[in-house]
């Protein structure tokens, strides 16, 4: 038997349209397939109506909101972002915050009190740390990831 593949991510929604605005407007994510009370957006994320999610696992015990897990996203423009999201009435779990490592982050929630977090892109970080005068090996220690990782990075551009 070969490696299982992961196809993509469910989460089940109390109103799938405010969730199908929501993950549009906000993210910029788009329908991919239409079921109704099931749909695809970009890159696997699926959203699920609360309660055929119930009948499927067979339980009327569906808990929203948890924190338990977050839906990571990256950004190559952070600040341009979190101008993006004053936009709308959005809840925040924190503001935007540096990591010890240097990336930035930014975690609000969805309608449903889904965690989503939108975190500098790696490479802009190291671009960053680059532009203050770090030295690629700086840069690898001050983020704590091997220098060969740097190096691949700026080789990219």
């Amino acid at each position: 038997m070969g490696a299982t593949k992961y196809t993509g991510t469910l989460i089940a929604v109390s109103d799938m349209e405010k969730s199908k605005q929501f993950y549009r407007d906000v993210l910029g994510m788009n329908v991919v397939a239409d079921f109704g009370a099931n749909i695809t957006l970009d890159g696997g994320l699926v959203l699920q109506t609360l309660d055929t999610w119930m009948s499927f696992i067979r339980t009327d015990n569906v808990v929203l909101p948890n924190n338990a897990g977050e839906l990571y996203f990256e950004e190559e423009d952070l600040d341009a972002f979190c101008e993006h999201l004053k936009r709308f009435d959005i809840c925040y779990v924190h503001p935007l915050f540096e990591h010890r490592w240097g990336q930035r982050v930014v975690r609000f929630y969805d309608p449903d009190k889904h965690i989503i977090e939108v975190g500098e892109k790696l490479d802009a970080v190291i671009l960053r740390f680059m532009k203050q005068g770090l030295s690629a090996e700086e840069t690898a220690a001050r983020m704590d990831i091997p220098l060969d990782f740097v190096t691949a990075c700026l080789e990219k551009g």
